[in-house]
This record gives C-alpha cells, structure tokens and sequence, in this order.
C-alpha cells in the first residue's frame, strides 16, 4: 500500500510563502514521478509540479519563478516551496506519485488560502 500524506498548507498573505510537504509510505515502490496538483473551488483540479525519479524538475509557466518542487529522498518526503503567494494561489493542494508499473496515487489534499 501506498499512502502520501500533506501538510504546511494555512491562511498566508499576500506576498508570503508557505512549504508543503508530501510524506511518501509505501515499501517496493519504483517511481516515475511525483507532483503538486491544486484545485481551487469550481475549478478543475490543475498540475502544478513534477518530479522525475530521476530528479529532473518541471513547474507550471503559470508558478514558475515563485515555486520550486524538490524531494529528500531520505526522508522520503516531497517538497513544494511556494514563494511570493498570490490570491489566485488559493486552492487544495495535492500531492501524487506515478509508478513505473502505472499505478497513481493522491494525498488527501491540504488547503491554502491567501488573503490579499
């Protein structure tokens, strides 16, 4: 079984940053990526960030510049750094992990608000 588990989302302004944090439990896992997705309410949910296995590191042109996705691979946590938040930045966050086989998993969600 596979479980990831978010937290460090909150209430911030304008402006501030906030770092969420996927908690990766799952034993014989080979994974082609992990990422950030978010949904705001009455909107699809929407990709944020990705991380290979391999390391290699993609984010949205739409966060790019204010985001940075990264993963301590001994910890087995992932990693959403979110710098100069924005109202529109409001939404749940989730975190998921693809495995080579092909199986998809997601965290509970963890939401972020950010006041203007």
């Amino acid at each position: 079984q596979v479980h990831l588990v978010e937290s460090g989302g909150g209430l911030v302004q304008a402006g501030g940053s906030l770092r969420l944090s996927c908690a990766i439990s799952g034993s014989g896992l080979s994974v082609s990526s992990m990422g950030w997705h978010r949904q705001a309410p009455g909107n699809q949910r929407e990709w944020v960030a990705r991380i290979s296995g391999g390391g290699t590191r993609n984010v949205a042109n739409f966060v790019k510049d204010r985001f940075t996705i990264s993963r301590d691979y001994a910890k087995n946590v992932m990693y959403l750094q979110m710098n100069n938040l924005k109202p529109e930045d409001t939404a749940v966050y989730y975190c998921n992990l693809v495995e080579l086989a092909g199986g998809t998993y997601w965290g509970q969600g963890t939401q972020v608000t950010v006041s203007s």
